[in-house]
């Protein structure tokens, strides 16, 4: 294959995966806006590089030409959770999406290879629109929890540097804290329910504050500055109190405020 065209053959995995990202992000902020406890606690993605692709065509022992029909990760992206229930929600709204296809899935977090590694793996089918136009791509998506995401980052290093001939004392304790990674999610699934009553409260009180905060702005355009200065004080006191329904009463209270102020400006 001819150097030359490498860079155009993984141009399109390239617009995949910042799309993917965007689109991932995008079901984080609904969550959010919604003030609801998203499954998806953060995105990345990446492309195979060339040395990577070479790497894998002399361990596999294929020929390079055609090599995209014969790689499934080329393209790859990595969803974290916070909860190992959370992976398989995420998993059902990939299924549901008509953006993409799955063409495969692998469960290691029910059958979690020898090495310790658990995650769920997605094969999927998803389109580009390039200057030729449409390309239809295999895209990887591995979905893990942030416990399971630090073993085998790792294990991926060390697997690197040794060449896939890891000492055994390391492939012990890479073992060994692979359980304890087990241990430590089902730790965090027990106490779940109250972990995202919390992370959900605090959403919700970030959202109000910004709602409050953003009208006190506005009305320092319209109202008498003394009232404006006299509603940020009431505000400053009521947060400082931490009583999260004053905090709510004083939203719907300022909102009226500035829906008259409004209606005023309109005449």
């Amino acid at each position: 294959m001819e150097i030359q065209l490498w860079r155009e053959i993984l141009d399109p995995y390239n617009l995949a995966v910042n799309e993917l990202i965007v689109k991932f992000n995008h079901i984080i902020d609904e969550y959010k806006h919604v003030g609801a406890y998203s499954p998806i606690e953060q995105v990345t993605g990446r492309v195979k590089t060339i040395s990577s692709i070479l790497e894998k065509s002399q361990k596999k022992n294929f020929d390079l030409e055609g090599f995209e029909e014969k790689i499934d990760d080329i393209a790859g992206i990595r969803i974290i959770c916070q909860f190992v229930e959370d992976i398989y929600k995420v998993v059902d709204i990939i299924k549901r999406r008509s953006d993409m296809r799955v063409k495969s899935e692998k469960d290691y977090i029910n059958h979690k290879k020898e090495s310790g590694y658990r995650s769920y793996h997605l094969a999927v089918y998803y389109d580009v629109e390039t200057l030729k136009g449409k390309k239809e791509l295999q895209v990887e998506i591995q979905i893990r929890t942030l416990a399971m995401n630090f073993w085998a980052t790792i294990e991926h290093s060390l697997q690197y540097k040794y060449k896939q001939n890891m000492p055994e004392h390391i492939t012990e304790r890479l073992s060994s804290a692979a359980e304890a990674i087990l241990i430590l999610d089902r730790e965090m699934s027990v106490v779940r329910d109250e972990i995202m009553d919390a992370q959900n409260s605090f959403t919700i009180k970030a959202n109000i504050v910004a709602d409050i905060l953003t009208n006190i702005q506005n009305l320092y355009k319209v109202a008498n500055k003394q009232d404006v200065i006299k509603i940020q004080d009431d505000f400053f006191r009521i947060y400082q109190n931490g009583d999260h329904e004053q905090l709510m009463q004083f939203n719907k209270e300022l909102d009226i405020i500035s829906a008259r102020y409004r209606a005023q400006s309109l005449r």
